[in-house]
């Protein structure tokens, strides 16, 4: 596949969401568009649009990919999918209710109400270093494809490659935000589901098959395994493990998250936001299992073609990640090719330009506080030139205030931008899969205090926090976690954490809150 068609088609494909992105800030750009999009997004845009969000590009490269691995995945991740549907479920009954009801534009604002000054600010901060590391993670093992499969024919260096990458991001999201953003992930959303059926339809025709045959054969081979029951000890696959980690990791990395939070909480009614959360979650499962489906169809066809695992330049170790893209740029004709690379990047830049509105959002609302609404003019006289005059100066003042908070926003989604940009070129810099991979879960431990706040402040009644301990607890938890994790054989009998370590992670943070915990004589409303 020539680089410079794919060159061609990214190229195009930006141009596309740059013209939507001004199409749609055209009217509009103050912080109320770009935070909230006006509370005027319809609920459908924003679960179609949601799916894209929430199946980033490792999802879409690696999920296949992990199908045949050698540790014996098979359609294991299903699993998990069970327990994020579940998640979901409890997102849209619990905590969006709660949102709604306060009126939030950052969730984290409820933290600031119920338990005070410092546990909302250790919130807010969890989850920028937390969605900077884990969206620059998910940024960087895409890059690395496009770095491999385009850019090095150019001879364009990597860092120039994820800043071109970033450059294109902010282009079309600097103005409108979230506005923009639930239509361009809607567009996208719309690619990467296409891909994926495209995708089966191209390997199944290689294979000489129709799609009935394809899924009988994927059912007979030895992929197929969803449900695993075998060394419960032992196995990060166990059933109830994958399930309890999946419930536990939606609520707190979605429910919990400003990102994914940020487009429920831009529609009209909380009726609205949670018909988008169950429609979108019937979408989720469903697709997942054609992601599964394309991973063992990639293996028969690998296996039928004597193609082997790509081996990762840096470690010379065969690496999953690598196998759809290598099949779907060196082994089919054009048309999947770019089918492909459609795909790959409608995920990667969907996730991407989401996590980078949110992050802004966070810091201009939790720390720059730009959601506090202008006083209102307090007249002192009842002569009505003198109001009138009062209030043209007000509304003078007031657009003044707007447009210097628009621009110290640009700023931050700039600075924003960079720091991703330094995240990435750190991660590179490591060249080891297991240290980018490691960084990537310590960053994860940290929603488990997100999960230890938020439970506190909804089930404990009449009882209060010393507020200013909060951030040692939400900094001992993890680190107890990670030590857990690393000592669980021989502290736990021979136990190996799965996912489900999130919710151990919260259980630690709430016991801790317990103890710093006062009574309190006011009942909280929320």
């Amino acid at each position: 596949m020539s680089p410079a068609i794919l060159l061609s088609f990214l190229i195009g494909y930006f141009l596309i969401l740059i013209i939507i992105a001004f199409a749609t800030s055209k009217k509009s750009s103050d912080n109320a568009t770009f935070f909230i999009a006006n509370r005027n997004s319809k609920w459908y845009l924003v679960a179609f649009g949601m799916i894209g969000t929430a199946l980033s590009g490792v999802t879409f490269i690696s999920v296949p990919g992990e199908v045949g691995a050698p540790s014996g995945n098979q359609f294991q991740y299903f699993q998990f999918v069970l327990g994020n549907a579940i998640g979901f479920i409890i997102i849209a009954t619990v905590l969006l209710p709660l949102y709604y009801r306060m009126r939030l534009t950052s969730i984290y604002s409820y933290i600031e109400q119920r338990l005070g000054f410092y546990s909302y600010k250790t919130a807010a901060s969890i989850f920028l270093i937390s969605r900077t590391i884990g969206s620059a993670f998910r940024l960087y093992l895409v890059v690395i494809v496009l770095q491999r499969f385009i850019f090095d024919s150019y001879g364009i260096p990597f860092w120039a490659t994820v800043l071109i990458s970033l450059g294109l991001i902010w282009s079309y999201t600097f103005k409108g935000g979230l506005k923009t953003i639930i239509i361009t992930d809607t567009l996208q959303t719309f690619f990467l589901v296409l891909s994926v059926f495209l995708t089966l339809y191209f390997i199944c025709s290689s294979l000489n098959m129709d799609i009935p045959t394809a899924f009988e054969s994927i059912k007979n081979s030895g992929y197929s395994k969803i449900f695993f029951y075998e060394n419960f000890l032992t196995s990060d696959f166990y059933f109830s493990k994958q399930l309890i980690g999946g419930i536990f990791v939606t609520i707190a990395m979605t429910g919990l998250d400003q990102d994914l939070m940020q487009k429920n909480l831009s529609m009209k009614t909380i009726g609205e936001a949670q018909k988008n959360m169950f429609t979108f979650t019937g979408v989720f499962v469903v697709l997942n299992i054609f992601f599964l489906s394309v991973g063992a169809l990639l293996y028969i066809y690998a296996t039928k073609n004597g193609i082997e695992i790509p081996l990762d330049h840096v470690t010379g170790k065969p690496r999953t990640d690598f196998l759809f893209p290598e099949i779907a740029l060196n082994h089919l004709s054009v048309v999947p090719a770019i089918v492909f690379m459609l795909g790959l990047t409608a995920a990667t830049f969907a996730t991407t330009d989401s996590a980078l509105t949110a992050l802004t959002t966070s810091f201009c609302v939790d720390f720059l506080h730009m959601d506090k609404e202008n006083a209102p003019v307090v007249h002192e006289t009842t002569d009505k030139e003198s109001m009138a005059a009062a209030d043209r100066q007000h509304k003078e003042a007031a657009d003044k205030k707007s447009k210097a908070a628009v621009s110290k926003r640009h700023m931050v989604h700039v600075a924003f931008s960079l720091l991703m940009f330094v995240v990435i070129i750190i991660f590179n810099a490591f060249n080891d899969e297991s240290v980018v991979k490691g960084i990537f879960k310590v960053a994860s431990y940290t929603y488990g205090p997100l999960l230890g706040l938020y439970s506190f402040g909804l089930f404990v009644r009449k009882r209060g926090l010393h507020d200013k301990l909060v951030p040692l607890i939400c900094i001992i938890s993890p680190a107890l976690c990670y030590l857990l994790n690393a000592n669980s054989a021989t502290l736990l009998g021979g136990y190996k954490f799965s996912v489900e370590l999130i919710l151990v992670n919260g259980l630690i943070t709430f016991i801790g809150l317990l103890l710093i915990s006062k009574k309190t004589d006011l009942q909280t409303k929320f």
